[in-house]
């Protein structure tokens, strides 16, 4: 497989670094940072398998860091998890190898219109608390079964996933907003990692750009767990629509005169 070089400037980490911060922040309360950090790395200038590659790169940590202070703070349920994780990893290296079948602009196109919509899912997303349910077989089938949805979801396009958990969650395992945005943790990480080892294994990370923003993505992750344990996401849903905004105007425009 012939290797696409690709030169590293400062005006592209500048565009970078920040955004990956403030996706790793939002996506630990409420999902959908890949809204913010996929995008970033389009407008930076890099091609929809690049971008792709070096987001779930800098995102499988940042959701990590998320993950192990959610399970420490004792609000992730471990059953359910598991079993979505179960139905995540297969979902997810499918999903990805479509989008790679599909090619860059396809893609491209795919994102300006999903993009608005997702947004608009998570903001309109209102937080009523479920009724408790006993956790049982079915629960964990269908759990399983959100796992291969969300986990395809993930690796054909992205942004949105860890929402469309917590929707998911809260309707299937009648978990509180908090208590599924902790465990849809894990299952977003699984379809991570199967969806990066398949881009890895495609050339699609470029590490002079994934490793600094990595280092954001951990520290938003961080942030963003210690938010929303403590004041919930409805400030940062706010300031994700602003930034949503700006970034579909982009897309767009590019994607029109192209």
């Amino acid at each position: 497989m012939e290797r696409i070089h690709v030169t590293i400037t400062p005006s592209m980490l500048l565009i970078v670094l920040p955004m990956v911060f403030l996706a790793a922040t939002v996506d630990a309360i409420s999902g959908g940072g890949g809204l913010i950090s996929l995008p970033a790395y389009t407008m930076a200038g890099l091609s929809y398998d690049f971008a792709a590659g070096n987001n779930k790169f800098s995102s499988t940590f940042g959701t990590l860091t998320a993950t192990v202070r959610y399970f420490r703070s004792g609000r992730l349920r471990v059953a359910p998890a598991l079993c979505a994780v179960v139905g995540a990893l297969p979902g997810s290296w499918l999903g990805t190898r479509t989008a790679m079948a599909l090619g860059n602009e396809a893609m491209r196109a795919f994102m300006v219109f999903a993009i608005p919509v997702v947004g608009a899912v998570v903001l309109l997303r209102r937080n009523v608390e479920p009724k408790p349910k006993p956790f049982t077989a079915r629960t964990g089938a269908v759990c399983a079964l959100i796992g291969l949805a969300t986990g395809f979801y993930d690796g054909f396009f992205g942004p949105g996933t860890g929402t469309f958990l917590i929707l998911l969650l809260t309707w299937a395992a009648g978990m509180d907003m908090v208590t599924a945005s902790a465990t849809a943790k894990p299952v977003n990480l699984a379809s991570n990692i199967s969806a990066l080892i398949t881009r890895i294994a495609a050339g699609n990370v470029i590490y002079a750009l994934a490793i600094p923003a990595t280092a954001c993505s951990i520290a938003g992750g961080w942030l963003g767990s210690r938010l929303a344990l403590k004041k919930g996401a409805k400030l940062v849903r706010w300031v994700m629509l602003g930034v949503l905004a700006l970034l579909t105007v982009k897309l767009a425009a590019e994607w029109i005169a192209s």
